[in-house]
C-alpha cells in the first residue's frame, strides 16, 4: 500500500543503513584498536576471561623482574661463598705448615690474620640490594622457621579464583659465614649444650681441646689399710706365730644408716710355720720378702674365711709399689657388703717381727652418691626436627642393669611450661631427672643441696651398701646435634696455642665442607631460578597467544568486512535516497 503520510520504504532504507552505519563503526573500531573484544559490551565472558589474563600476565612479568633480582642476590652470595672457600684452602694449609718442626709460628699467625680479614671482608661485600646471606643477623640461625630469606619464584591462580606467590626459600644456615647471634659456618655453634647441666665430664685432649665425655657418676672402692714390710720373719720353732683379728664391713656411723649399726665380721688369723709350708715349702720358714709375705697373709685370711684378701698395691701408673701391702676387704662376695670396712686388730707375734704389721682400720665411701656441679643450657631448635636438640643417656646403680632415657627441647618445655627450651637453675634440673628416673628407680634421692650443685643418691633406709660395688653414674650420654664447631675462626692463634694446630686444621676442615655445601646449595639454587626465569617468559607468551585469540581482531577479515560495509553503506543511501523521491512522484499525480 502506498501512503503519503508515511513512507515505509523510506524507513526500511533508513533502517537499514543505520544498522550498516553501526556494523561499519563498529568495523572501524576494531580496525583502528586491532580488538574485536574492547569492552565487555562487545562480549562479556571474553572480555572478563581476558582482563584476569591480563592481570596474570603483569604478575608474571612482575615474577620475572623479581627472579631477576633474585638471581642477582644467588650469584653475588655464591661469588663470596666460592672466594672464601679459596680463601680457607689457603688458610688450611697455612696450618699445616705450623705442624712443622721449628717453624716460626708467629710469622704464620701473622699470615693467618691476614687471610682472617680477607675473609671478613668478603662476607661484608657480598651484599645486593640490602641483603647480604653470607653476614647475617638471626636470632636463632638453627630455626628453619626463622633463618629464611626468599625468592619470588612464581604467581598461580588456582580453579576457585584464588592467588598465590610462590617463594622459594634459602635457608641461610647453609649461607652464612658469620651470623650477629652466632652459629654462621666459620663460629662456633651456639647450640652447645655444654656438661648438660653437670651430666657429663670433660677432658682436655692432645691438642690442648677441652672435650666433654659421655659419661659422669661415681664409684667407691673397698676399703684398705697399707704397711711397708720389713723382714725377714723368720719361723724357727713350730710355736711360733703372728696373729690378728680381721673386721670387714661394719657401718659407718658417718653414713648415718638408719637403724642398728652392723659391728661387721670378726675372724682370728693365725700365721706359722705351717701356713708358709702350705704356701711354698721351699722359703725354709723365712718370710724374705714382700711377695712372700703377701701370699702367707693371704693364705692365712682365707683359710680362716676372714672376706679379706693381701695383696700388691698398684699406683696411678699401673706399676707394683715396692715393699707395700694392702689388706682389702673382698669384693662382690655373695653375703655381706662390699668391702665398706677393713679393721686389723690384736696384732701380736712370737716370732721376731711382724713385718711392720700393726692395728689399723679404714673406711669405704657410699659409691651410691653423686654431686653435679649445675651448669644453665639451653636445647635449641634443630632445624626441620620440631623436638629440637635431643640428649640419650644410661644409667644404673651399684652395677645394676643399665636403663635408657632421653629428653629434648619439647620434653623440657612441656615439663617446665617454657617455650625456650632452657634450663636455667638446679631445681629445674631436679624436675627434669626426677621425671626421668624416679619410676625405674624408687630409692633415688634426686636434690638441689646448694648453689649450682644437684646430688643423686640412693635412700639409706633401702640401701646400706658401701664400698666396692657401689655405684651411680650417666654413661653412653649423646647429643643429638654433636659434633659440632666450638672454635671462632677468628679466634684461631697458632702462635698462643701451638698444640691446637691439630684441631685447628680438623676444623677447617670440617667448615670448608659446610661451606663446600652452602655453594652448591647456592648453584643449585641458581640453576632452578634460571629454570623458573624461562618458564615464566613462556607463560607471559602463553598469556599473550591467549589473550589475542580471544579479544584480537583478524586484520583481514575486518579490512574485507570494513569494504562491504562500505559499498553496503553507499547502496543504503542511494536506496533511501529513490524511497525519499517515491511520494514526491505520488503528489506529482494528482497536479
Amino acid at each position: 500500500m502506498t501512503s503519503i503520510l508515511t513512507n515505509t520504504s523510506a524507513t526500511a532504507a533508513l533502517q537499514t543503513l543505520r544498522s550498516v552505519n553501526a556494523n561499519l563503526t563498529k568495523t572501524q573500531t576494531q580496525a583502528s584498536s586491532g580488538l574485536r573484544v574492547e569492552k565487555a559490551a562487545d562480549n562479556a565472558a571474553y572480555w572478563s576471561i581476558s582482563t584476569v589474563m591480563r592481570s596474570d600476565q603483569k604478575a608474571i612479568s612482575a615474577v620475572s623482574d623479581a627472579l631477576g633480582i633474585g638471581a642477582a642476590k644467588v650469584d653475588t652470595a655464591y661469588e663470596g661463598m666460592s672466594a672464601v672457600i679459596d680463601v680457607l684452602s689457603e688458610f688450611n694449609a697455612k696450618l699445616v705448615a705450623s705442624k712443622e718442626p721449628g717453624v716460626d709460628t708467629s710469622k704464620i699467625q701473622d699470615e693467618l690474620e691476614q687471610l682472617k680479614q680477607q675473609i671478613v671482608s668478603i662476607s661484608n661485600s657480598a651484599s645486593f640490594s640490602g641483603q647480604n646471606w653470607l653476614n647475617t643477623f638471626v636470632e636463632d640461625i638453627s630455626d628453619s622457621d626463622n633463618n629464611i630469606a626468599t625468592v619470588v619464584s612464581a604467581f598461580t591462580r588456582d580453579s576457585s579464583g584464588s592467588v598465590a606467590v610462590n617463594l622459594t626459600k634459602v635457608h641461610l644456615s647453609q649461607t652464612s659465614l658469620f651470623n650477629e647471634t652466632g652459629g654462621g659456618i666459620l663460629q662456633a655453634d651456639p647450640r652447645d649444650v655444654k656438661s648438660i647441666g653437670g651430666m657429663r665430664g670433660s677432658y682436655v685432649d692432645d691438642d690442648g681441646q677441652l672435650r666433654w665425655g659421655t659419661s659422669h657418676g661415681n664409684y667407691a672402692l673397698a676399703a684398705r689399710t697399707i704397711f711397708t714390710f720389713s723382714g725377714p720373719i723368720n719361723f724357727d720353732d713350730p710355736s711360733d706365730e703372728i696373729t690378728l683379728d680381721i673386721t670387714v664391713d661394719a657401718d659407718n656411723p658417718a653414713h648415718n644408716l638408719p637403724g642398728a649399726q652392723s659391728p661387721g665380721k670378726t675372724t682370728a688369723v693365725v700365721i706359722d710355720r705351717s701356713t708358709l709350708d702350705a704356701v711354698d715349702p721351699s722359703w725354709g720358714g723365712v718370710i724374705s720378702t714382700y711377695h712372700q709375705y703377701i701370699s702367707a697373709l693371704d693364705h692365712a685370711m682365707h683359710a680362716a674365711g676372714a672376706d679379706a684378701s693381701a695383696t700388691h698395691v698398684i699406683n696411678w701408673k699401673g706399676e707394683i709399689v715396692p715393699d707395700q701391702i694392702a689388706i682389702v676387704t673382698d669384693q662382690y662376695r655373695p653375703n655381706g657388703l662390699n668391702g665398706s670396712y677393713i679393721e686389723i686388730s690384736n696384732a701380736a707375734n712370737s716370732t721376731n717381727s711382724r713385718g711392720n704389721l700393726a692395728d689399723a682400720h679404714a673406711w669405704a665411701g657410699r659409691g651410691s652418691t653423686m654431686t653435679m656441679v649445675f651448669d644453665p643450657f639451653k636445647l635449641a631448635k634443630d632445624g626441620n626436627d620440631p623436638d629440637g636438640v635431643a640428649i640419650n643417656f644410661d644409667f644404673s646403680i651399684n652395677g645394676g642393669s643399665q636403663k635408657s632415657y632421653s629428653f629434648d627441647r619439647t620434653y623440657v618445655n612441656t615439663l617446665l611450661s617454657k617455650d625456650n627450651g632452657k634450663v636455667e637453675n638446679e631445681g629445674e634440673m631436679v624436675t627434669i631427672l626426677q621425671s626421668l628416673l624416679n619410676a625405674d628407680w624408687p630409692d633415688l634421692i634426686i636434690e638441689s643441696t646448694g648453689p649450682s650443685n644437684v646430688t643423686l643418691r640412693t635412700d639409706p633406709n633401702a640401701d646400706r651398701l658401701a664400698g666396692a660395688g657401689t655405684s651411680i653414674g650417666f654413661t653412653g650420654i649423646n647429643v643429638s646435634i654433636e659434633p659440632i664447631p666450638v672454635i671462632n675462626l677468628l679466634d684461631i692463634d697458632v702462635a698462643k696455642f701451638p698444640r691446637a694446630a691439630g684441631a685447628y686444621i680438623d676444623y677447617i676442615e670440617t667448615v670448608m665442607q659446610k661451606a663446600t655445601s652452602g655453594a652448591s646449595a647456592l648453584g643449585a639454587l641458581q640453576t632452578r631460578i634460571d629454570m623458573q626465569a624461562d618458564f615464566a617468559s613462556s607463560m607471559q607468551d602463553n598469556l599473550a597467544s591467549g589473550i589475542g585469540r580471544l579479544v584480537d581482531a583478524d586484520m583481514e577479515t575486518v579490512a574485507a568486512r570494513s569494504a562491504a560495509l562500505q559499498t553496503q553503506q553507499q547502496l543504503a543511501i542511494q536506496s533511501l535516497s529513490i524511497a525519499n523521491r517515491a511520494p514526491q512522484t505520488l503528489l506529482e499525480l494528482f497536479q
